[in-house]
């Protein structure tokens, strides 16, 4: 019976052990470890490899842009490529400066012992063409001289090759090297024809703005095999040249008049023996340098230009024809002056009439 008086019912409360007290360093590192073991506990597809020394490296904020760095990097490492140059002369040295500056591989080869120059721009040089082919170039470049492209390319061992290298030439008239080249390579090798219209003179300043004609006569429907055509066009675009594609015989359409017609006319002029004097004028200072220009390449560059275009006989016919119509005109014109003087009297003819008084 309770009382009526003030009074306090305690009821039994669960009895709940006492923590131990524990320093706040102590309790932190605890805290952090509980979480690691159930972190390390949970499946993550982000799972990284274990790390030497036990360490693992977080991915940090940076990391979409090192990827980028990254792949942009890969990218430029695929573009490059092994070039084997054939005919390492003044155009072929003209060319392999720039593409060691870009960074691809060369190799070199020609009749001629040209090691050390070679060396000079990193290239290395093999005398025999079966050590040459031995390296698999990506890349066979054809930089002879028109005349002797023949016979350079029948000395080649293609059969060491791999079977679908990319055979590239350098030479001024196009007709004739894609027959060759066609006719001569197995079936599986790529094939495109170019022309830098430029060289070593008039590229001195650079490549940029100077037209670079190609025509992709053959290349294998396989995308390892049309990349490595794009990278090797990618070099001259990369210098800022102006891409011109088109077909072999339409540039020797073209090219029998911007090039065997200048060479012609510089070669004609220079049998002059034109010298400077103290009263030049523009013009025949352009018609020096024309001179200067034209017979600083070899005559078998201008006979090249003229056996292998079949368009070259033309203009050359058109270019006689166009001199004696000049001539004709002039001498046409100093016939009708002598024939007025003879029968129809001049000025200053003497009079007979007053002579006889």
């Amino acid at each position: 019976m309770l009382s009526s008086s003030t009074s306090t019912l305690r009821l039994p409360q669960p009895t709940r052990a006492r923590r131990r007290h524990q320093p706040p360093a102590a309790a932190a590192a605890a805290s952090l470890q509980f979480r690691s073991a159930a972190m390390s506990r949970r499946p993550s597809p982000f799972r990284s490899r274990p790390q030497r020394g036990g360490t693992i490296r977080a991915l940090d904020a940076a990391q979409p842009f090192d990827y980028e760095s990254r792949a942009a990097g890969l990218l430029e490492e695929r573009q490059r490529l092994k070039i084997a140059i054939v005919g390492f002369g003044n155009f072929g040295q003209f060319l392999a400066r720039t593409f060691a500056r870009q960074g691809h591989t060369l190799l070199a080869h020609s009749r001629s012992d040209y090691s050390s120059l070679a060396a000079s721009v990193g290239a290395s040089y093999f005398q025999d063409p079966h050590d040459l082919c031995e390296c698999h170039p990506d890349v066979v470049l054809l930089a002879t001289s028109i005349l002797s492209a023949e016979a350079v390319l029948r000395s080649l061992p293609v059969h060491r090759l791999r079977r679908n290298t990319l055979f590239v030439d350098v030479l001024s008239v196009k007709e004739f090297p894609k027959n060759l080249l066609l006719s001569t390579l197995p079936p599986d090798f790529d094939v495109i024809c170019t022309h830098p219209m430029f060289g070593p003179e008039s590229a001195r300043d650079g490549w940029d703005g100077l037209p670079f004609v190609f025509d992709k006569v053959r290349v294998g429907d396989c995308p390892a095999r049309r990349a490595r055509a794009e990278a090797f066009l990618n070099i001259f675009e990369r210098e800022g040249c102006r891409m011109v594609e088109m077909s072999c015989a339409e540039h020797d359409e073209h090219a029998a008049e911007t090039q065997f017609l200048t060479h012609t006319v510089g070669r004609k002029l220079a049998m002059l023996e034109l010298q400077t004097t103290p009263i030049n004028t523009k013009g025949y200072e352009t018609l020096l340098r024309l001179v200067d220009n034209t017979c600083s390449d070899s005559f078998d560059l201008y006979n090249g230009l003229f056996m292998y275009n079949k368009n070259s006989t033309e203009l050359l016919n058109r270019l006689e024809w166009a001199m004696d119509s000049v001539k004709k005109k002039l001498f046409d014109g100093l016939h009708d002056v002598l024939r007025k003087q003879l029968f129809e009297g001049s000025p200053h003819a003497p009079n007979n009439a007053s002579i006889r008084k």
